[in-house]
């Protein structure tokens, strides 16, 4: 519990705030900054970049550093940044500042996965990993707490020196977790933590069906998740709706990830992972159904659909490639499902823009989505059947299992 509650603070760290934070306060920093659409836009795609870069470095040579002093390093780098952003008034130093936190938050997510997979039991993996990643919607939820009530009294520079804070506790909490971790045994052997050459990486990925599902829903993810998440208020705006109802559609998004992390996570260890990712997808695919039916009752809906399924969806799928190889090669497997992750969103807001161009209305765009939504739920139907197949899964030399 000690573990996993620590290592989701650090999401909060290096995802809530220091991913999602700008985007919470960019209405109040343009008062003192000048942000126009433009650097917006910009901002958008080299943060997404960097992200990108992170998880390839990660998945790459990240095997050759320890995992909690990465996990150490990237804390202390996004909290001296979050304390730099409340002194920032040039445009091109805050650009270059969310850039490096965006980089550092990959290779902080994969440093987790590596430390759970390796210490946690294996009966509540998936459980101390869903409810880890799930400390990005927690975030969400304390990036409104600073908007409604650090902002009004202090101004949005105070907000950025209170995530600073929290980082520096964040990081502390982490080094006192760590030196307990290394006093226990290890019950694992060499072979089990042994790391994959880059290009045994690569051929596992797009060979053996674990690797390669997993690369895959991300990229169906990336695909559904980015748009969705980029264009709402636009669609929202365009069919004339409240702004508050995307308001409110992002906060029971909030607050649904931050249950459904612990929630599918013991169902995944329980049931099985096919059974877990079935029910999140499945809710997912049912928030769109309803929300392309008639956006204005159902928007919330697809808030609730897309919380469940997209905050607790990593740890659940980085337990699911922890059955087949070991802690070090689920690292790596999982930087590299970051990066599909990545280029799935980029090419959907890419698609999102076309669309919007050529037709005139986002409407299609969610008709899309809806289409890899449902395209999910039916790759989790094929992971729960085949799953059960696999009876005695034996270590090859990489230490990988058997696909």
């Amino acid at each position: 519990m000690r573990m996993t509650t620590t290592f989701g603070i650090n999401q909060i760290i290096s995802h809530g705030f220091g991913v999602f934070l700008f985007a919470a306060l960019v209405p109040m920093m343009q008062e003192s900054i000048h942000i126009s659409h433009w650097y917006l836009a910009t901002i958008g795609a080299m943060t997404q970049l960097s992200y990108l870069g992170g998880a390839m470095l990660l998945g790459l040579i990240g095997h050759r550093i320890d995992s909690g002093r990465l996990v150490l390093i990237t804390g202390s780098v996004t909290s001296g940044l979050l304390f730099v952003m409340a002194t920032l008034d040039d445009p091109l130093l805050v650009l270059l500042v969310l850039t490096c936190m965006a980089a550092s938050a990959a290779i902080s997510w994969g440093a987790i996965v590596e430390l759970i997979t390796r210490y946690a039991r294996s009966e509540l993996c998936s459980t101390c990993l869903s409810s880890a990643s799930s400390g990005t919607a927690w975030g969400y939820g304390l990036n409104g707490l600073l908007i409604l009530m650090v902002v009004p009294l202090l101004g949005w520079r105070s907000s950025w020196v209170l995530a600073g804070m929290l980082g520096t506790i964040s990081v502390i909490l982490t080094l006192f977790l760590l030196k307990k971790l290394k006093q226990r045994a290890a019950t694992k052997s060499a072979e089990a933590t042994e790391a994959l050459p880059a290009r045994q990486l690569f051929r596992i990925i797009l060979r053996e069906r674990a690797a390669f599902f997993a690369c895959l829903i991300c990229f169906m993810v990336g695909f559904a998740t980015m748009p969705f998440s980029t264009w709402l208020n636009t669609y929202l705006a365009e069919l004339m709706l409240p702004p508050a109802l995307g308001g409110y559609t992002w906060t029971v998004s909030g607050v649904t990830g931050m249950a459904a992390g612990f929630l599918s996570g013991k169902l995944a260890d329980r049931k099985g992972h096919g059974v877990a990712l079935l029910i999140v997808f499945g809710g997912f695919a049912l928030g769109q159904l309803a929300f392309v039916y008639d956006p204005a009752s159902f928007a919330v809906f697809a808030g609730f659909g897309y919380g469940l399924m997209y905050f607790p969806m990593w740890g659940i799928i980085a337990g699911w490639v922890n059955q087949h190889y070991s802690s070090t090669a689920t690292m790596q497997i999982n930087g590299i499902g970051m990066v599909t992750f990545g280029l799935g969103g980029a090419l959907g807001n890419l698609m999102a823009g076309f669309i919007r161009d050529f037709s005139g209305s986002l409407a299609g765009v969610y008709w899309i989505i809806t289409i890899d939504a449902l395209l999910l739920v039916v790759l989790a139907v094929y992971i729960y059947l085949t799953e059960r197949q696999i009876e005695e899964p034996q270590l090859d030399t990489y230490g990988s299992t058997a696909p």
